[in-house]
């Protein structure tokens, strides 16, 4: 019979009185008489109060953190303080010895770049255990949110002969001979004799294969891995990480701002609502973190308080050009306390986004028609009379929208449907016409004014956990040097 889960065991009041089997790791064995046991299923322990009459010194030798146990035994009131019921062991069976000499992660504080070294036994711990727990919170949301609005999930291609970004980072798939690749008669590689005929890539984006679902199906969105071969060893970057784009079909940029801060808001309800025990031991996490720093360098706000500062407010919208006004004005600029210099042209910083957040209006914001130049070849030109355009300097219809203490977490755009300013705008950004002509061809046939956005996955998990690096919120980080597990 499967185990019942001690989340279950803990939360159900009609299972108490019960006798009840369950099964899970030892985290500690206190006076040779108390399991603390964890199966992953919440965050809390279920205790286990073993009878030494009828459990052998040897077996109980074998209670040993990180061992694997199964317990039988009458769930009841609990006599101590900490728990609301404990379980009465009746009978109980070692499923797993761990060598309590030889564990890496032994029941005392260590550091996260221990445990990232010991990644394969991290989620066992409280702090990766309730951040993966999150982390499907957040993912399931997702799926909820978009099904909700009439989104059809669309599952964009890995492989790619395309840079959706132009970034140009991108890791190459091949099955040619790197040391003796088959070449052109002027030396270059000859592509053409490799698996797919062309010189293929690991996509960083599914937005233009959307783009042509969306402008079929209407309404669709993406969630899958993306990677980027940036050799940034920073606390932000991953070679491989996971994006949500949705696109839709007949949507202008104030419907994509709707969707990205409707989104953004289902899915902190969805984590306060299933995930308070987790959250509220982050946040305790948090405080103590933000104790050792700097007065001047610490967060206003807890975790929770965080996240509920983002489901409470409504989301400022304003422009880039008035985003640059405010940020000339503000003290920090003023005083030079900004890192990189503010005017109009240049491409927000962490410091400006966080500002205009944390400082000026207490509260998320979205900032729309950025400089073409900064942003990406298929955005929306803006013309007079748009929201956004300046007379400064041409501006597309971008939207990126800002959060406390991380800056911009969502990018998006309004899609630019008309073919001859696409083709233009193309020609002067230096993107190959010839490399995308099917992107082109929706253009040609039966274009409609379109939107959407990215969300990268790490990124929110990290605004809702308030950790610091984005290692810690996938369960495998890929980075440079680094593809271990």
């Amino acid at each position: 019979m499967e185990p019942t889960p001690i989340k279950s065991v803990l939360d159900d009041t009609a299972l108490t009185g019960t006798t009840l089997t369950v099964a899970g790791w030892v985290r500690t064995f206190r006076n040779d008489r108390f399991i603390a046991l964890n199966d992953g299923s919440t965050i809390r322990n279920l205790q286990c109060v073993i009878d030494q009459g009828k459990v052998d010194a040897a077996a109980r030798a074998r209670f040993t953190t990180s061992a694997a146990v199964k317990c039988t035994g009458l769930i009841v009131e609990s006599k101590g303080s900490g728990q609301r019921v404990e379980m009465q062991v009746t009978a109980v069976e070692v499923l797993g010895d761990s060598d309590g000499e030889k564990y890496p992660i032994q029941p005392k504080k260590h550091s996260l770049e221990f445990l990232r070294e010991n990644a394969h036994l991290r989620f066992r711990t409280n702090t990766y255990s309730a951040i993966f727990r999150i982390r499907h919170q957040v993912s399931f949301g997702i799926h909820e949110y978009f099904d909700s609005l009439g989104y059809n999930y669309f599952h964009s291609p890995i492989i790619t002969a395309s840079d959706a970004e132009g970034a140009g980072e991108m890791f190459r798939v091949s099955t040619l001979d790197a040391k003796n690749p088959p070449l052109n008669e002027d030396g270059s590689v000859n592509w053409k004799e490799d698996f797919f005929g062309a010189e293929s890539r690991l996509t960083v984006s599914g937005q233009l294969q959307a783009e042509l679902s969306a402008l079929a199906l209407g309404k669709v969105y993406t969630f899958g891995p993306t990677f980027r071969a940036e050799n940034s060893n920073t606390a932000r970057h991953l070679a491989e990480f996971w994006m949500i784009e949705p696109e839709a079909a007949f949507m202008d940029l104030a419907g994509d701002m709707d969707l990205a801060e409707g989104l953004c808001k289902h899915l902190i309800a969805r984590v306060l609502k299933n995930s308070m025990d987790d959250l509220q031991f982050l946040d305790a996490r948090l405080k103590e973190e933000e104790a050792q720093k700097p007065k001047e360098q610490r967060s206003e706000l807890g975790l929770i308080d965080r996240l509920k500062f983002v489901l409470d407010n409504p989301f400022e919208r304003i422009t880039y050009t008035d985003a640059i006004e405010i940020l000339l004005r503000s003290k920090p600029h003023q005083k030079k306390q900004f890192q990189f210099p503010v005017e109009w042209g240049i491409d927000l910083q962490s410091e400006h986004e966080r500002y205009l957040v944390e400082k000026h209006f207490k509260k998320p914001v979205i900032v729309t028609g950025y400089p073409g130049k900064i942003k990406a070849f298929y955005m929306r030109t803006n013309g007079p009379g748009d929201f956004g355009y300046s007379d400064k300097g041409t501006t597309v219809a971008a939207m990126d929208v800002l959060f406390p203490g991380i800056g911009e977490i969502i990018g998006g755009s309004q899609r630019e449907e008309r073919l001859d300013v696409l083709e233009a705008r193309m020609k002067d950004m230096g993107v190959d016409e010839k490399e995308l002509w099917w992107y082109l061809d929706t253009r040609r046939f039966g274009t409609v004014p379109h939107a959407g956005f990215g969300l990268g996955l790490e990124r929110f998990v990290l605004f809702v956990t308030g950790m610091g690096n984005i290692r810690d919120v996938i369960p495998f980080p890929r980075t440079p040097k680094s593809a271990e597990f």
